[in-house]
């Protein structure tokens, strides 16, 4: 890569990196929601957008999923934090959705993947932004039976929009009568479920893109290795903060700039 292109490469990728470490930390929300649209157009800015673009943004960002959910998961169950009645539950029916989810989201375009993004992700953003706490859909949540549904369902959206088990998780999770902490806890558990098989899958699709170089399957490499560090940093003091404010308002700010982020992807993809 020319050192002119990389350096302002570099210097996107480290931005992107930080933000989302920092967002993940602060809002709860996992760093995927904000990768995807990120990568997306930073990409495109520098002229890397090719017709699989949007693979090569929901692969690396999977993949940067795995190493984070672990870490998170790891804290959590430090604090008893994670169910692990419901995650052996939902797991088998996550994974095997994530590796649908890939089948799915290597034939589809890009554009497509953007509409998919738009809708999903703006649907997320209304719920962060208008969801009451008190919302209730369910007594309990399935173990059995809808379980294999759900938690299928929930793989392949997950894969779908990049993103780990936070952002559909836990409203799923909260909206079934499971404690917020406990929903927060067990849906980094879920991250991994979706990540891990959808990554090992990503790995093997072939992505016709010569400007994207570097890449394992439609992972990128560079990408992932500069996102992964700055993420752990920035985590930590994106938590640090929230424990000192009323995270709620920011969130709630976070849900309308989603919408927005998400509105302006479908407005490219169905009009230019």
């Amino acid at each position: 890569m020319d050192v002119s292109v990389f350096i302002p490469v570099l210097g996107l990728l480290v931005a992107i990196g930080l933000l989302a470490g920092f967002l993940a930390g602060l809002l709860g929300v996992g760093g995927g929601i904000v990768l995807v649209p990120a990568f997306f157009y930073a990409f495109t800015a520098l002229g890397f957008g090719g017709a699989e673009v949007m693979q090569v943004c929901l692969a690396t960002s999977l993949a940067t999923i795995v190493v984070t959910s672990a870490r998170s998961m790891q804290s959590h169950h430090a604090k008893g934090g994670v169910d692990f009645a419901i995650l052996r539950a939902w797991a088998p029916g996550i994974a095997i959705g994530a590796v649908l989810g890939v089948l799915v989201a290597a034939r589809l375009s890009s554009t497509a993947l953007q509409i998919v993004f738009g809708v999903l992700g703006g649907g997320i953003g209304l719920y962060m932004a208008f969801g009451k706490k008190g919302w209730v859909l369910a007594n309990a949540l399935p173990l059995q039976g809808m379980a294999w549904v759900q938690s299928t369902a929930l793989g392949v959206l997950s894969v779908l929009l990049g993103i780990g088990g936070g952002s559909l998780g836990v409203p799923t999770m909260t909206l079934q009568s499971v404690p917020i902490h406990r929903a927060v806890g067990t849906a980094t558990g879920f991250g991994l479920a979706i990540a891990i098989p959808s990554t090992i899958a990503w790995a093997f699709v072939t992505i016709d893109d010569p400007a994207l170089p570097y890449s394992i399957g439609a992972i990128s490499v560079p990408a992932f290795l500069i996102i992964i560090p700055l993420t752990f940093l920035m985590a930590p003091l994106g938590a640090k903060v929230a424990h000192g404010m009323d995270a709620g308002p920011l969130k709630k700010t976070f849900g309308v700039f989603l919408l927005l982020v998400a509105l302006n992807m479908l407005r490219e993809a169905l009009w230019t």
